[in-house]
């Protein structure tokens, strides 16, 4: 089998089992300390304004990111050094572009780390010269092998964000000159049908009824279709408030139509703390999640589920299911790209407008397969800054 980018970077930075144990009898030893060490490296961060402003919610959030930090470091120690692991990390390189957080920050936090858990080796170990020496080479290792990790990321979707970008303003361009040519013949269309309907009188013919009505449909798709172009391209701004996600959920439900052969389930939502947000962008997630569901299962049936829970980053995570046909791994490559579609009816801008409702959330979209046939998508958002309590009702008696 072919060496996987991991394996390679762990050959170039000479990262092995001996260090592997090396790094495991240090854990015990730090694992005391990485209240104090989580504290220290977020003081650093907050001495340097673009580091700070780059933190989601500024000072508020730092609480919360002491806490992610010591899990991090306890996976730092504790590994396996595994794909898993490496896949773990990839993912804080993305969030380090999502932030838009320097790269040269993550030297520098780096080297906070690197310094306080020297100092424990060098404290630990002072009898035990060989002891000390391999402690600290592990260290520097897998220290290397963690911004190796980071910057690879780092790059990889800087430069798929960068793209990205492009292509979304020579969309915009086109979007936005082509909605407003169709707005206006969409309008003559519709001031007509009205005209003509008033026309009818007490005698209705039924087949221009029907005409007409179908007219009126089809106008209707049209104008939700520009609708949708153009929100892909606008900035609207967020009407930020406490949100609660199963109520956002039931609101999407009412708005889809599914057939009988579709059973929707959902769990977990009720617990899940709120999230700070625009309720009407977030009910638009759910919205076209269901109606891509709804559209995969239609002809066969089947089962959509969502399930709610928090994730170890503290983060709130949904989990959308589907017994349908799934997606090629040619289709995965292109899913969130404005107009790619596999659906006879649509036009592709579903997903993409999911994607950006997220990331203006400050949150994320993957699409991972499930065992078997069916897709299944991972959603995240930050929680709200200052968790609300939900208020209830005391039990009737």
């Amino acid at each position: 089998m072919a060496e996987t980018l991991f394996e390679e970077l762990k050959r170039y930075v000479g990262f092995g089992a001996r260090d592997e144990l090396s790094l495991v009898g240090l854990h015990s030893l730090a694992k005391p300390h990485f209240p104090r060490i989580a504290r220290v490296f977020y003081d650093r961060i907050l001495e340097h304004e673009g580091a700070r402003q780059a933190l989601e919610g500024g000072e508020s959030q730092v609480g919360h990111l002491r806490g992610t930090l010591q899990v991090w470091m306890d996976q730092l120690l504790r590994g396996p050094w595994d794909e898993a692991y490496f896949a773990l990390r990839c993912r804080i390189g993305r969030m380090h572009v999502r932030i838009s957080l320097e790269q040269h920050y993550m030297f520098g936090a780096m080297n906070v780390l690197r310094q306080e858990l020297n100092a424990i080796i060098d404290t630990a170990f002072t009898t035990q010269p060989q002891v000390l020496h391999d402690t600290r080479a592990a260290l520097g290792r897998i220290l290397d092998l963690e911004l190796a990790i980071m910057l690879h990321t780092y790059r990889e979707d800087l430069l798929a964000q960068q793209a990205r970008t492009e292509r979304l303003a020579t969309f915009g361009q086109l979007v936005g000159s082509i909605g407003h040519e169709l707005r206006n013949p969409l309008g003559v269309i519709e001031t007509s049908l009205y005209i003509l309907r008033s026309r009818q009188g007490a005698t209705v013919d039924e087949r221009t009824a029907k005409h007409l009505d179908r007219i009126g449909e089809q106008v209707g798709i049209a104008n939700h279709i520009v609708s949708d172009l153009l929100d892909m391209i606008r900035d609207r701004p967020l009407q930020r408030q406490e949100v609660w996600l199963d109520e956002v959920w039931q609101e999407a439900l009412k708005a889809v139509v599914r057939p009988e052969n579709v059973r929707v389930s959902a769990e977990g939502l009720v617990s899940l703390p709120a999230v700070h947000g625009d309720a009407g962008q977030l009910r638009q997630v759910f919205v076209n999640l269901l109606e891509n569901a709804v559209q995969a299962l239609e002809e066969s049936g089947g089962d959509f589920s969502l399930h709610g829970s928090t994730s170890d980053a503290g983060q709130v995570e949904l989990v959308l299911e589907d017994s349908g046909p799934g997606l090629s791994e040619a289709i995965r490559e292109r899913l969130f790209e404005p107009l790619m579609t596999t659906k006879a009816r649509g036009i592709g801008l579903g997903l993409p407008l999911v994607r950006r409702i997220l990331e203006r959330h400050g949150g994320s979209i993957t699409y991972a397969p499930r065992a078997g046939a069916g897709a299944r998508f991972v959603l995240q958002l930050p929680k709200s800054p200052e968790e609300g309590t939900r208020a209830t009702l005391p039990p009737a008696r």
